[in-house]
């Protein structure tokens, strides 16, 4: 194996690194810090705010459980339990509905 061999070797390997460096920047980073804003938001979930399910289903929080659920009222007198992992946006209390709409 000759000094040539090397340097070919290593110039093949650039590129690989390259890419890799361009998707941590593009791809990777973004991402980790949409979870940690996600976490951030989850945490933050106080009674009184108004949550959207991943299902749509849009309620008030009338209690935080400690076991990760949430109590919602969905419609007067009906309360449901929702896995708070399972909230996909909180509106803060008193933010009209269009605010989000556009």
């Amino acid at each position: 194996m000759n000094a040539g061999s090397g340097a070919e070797a290593f110039s093949m390997i650039i590129p690989f690194v390259l890419v890799f460096v361009i998707m941590y920047f593009l791809i990777i980073r973004p991402q980790r810090t949409q979870v940690k804003k996600r976490e951030e938001m989850l945490k933050a979930i106080r009674r009184g705010d108004t949550i959207v399910t991943g299902g749509g289903v849009i309620g008030k929080v009338t209690k935080v459980l400690d076991n990760g659920e949430l109590e919602v009222q969905i419609a007067e007198q009906v309360k449901v339990r929702v896995l708070q992992g399972m909230v996909s946006d909180v509106r803060v209390k008193g933010e009209p509905a269009a605010a989000n709409a556009k």
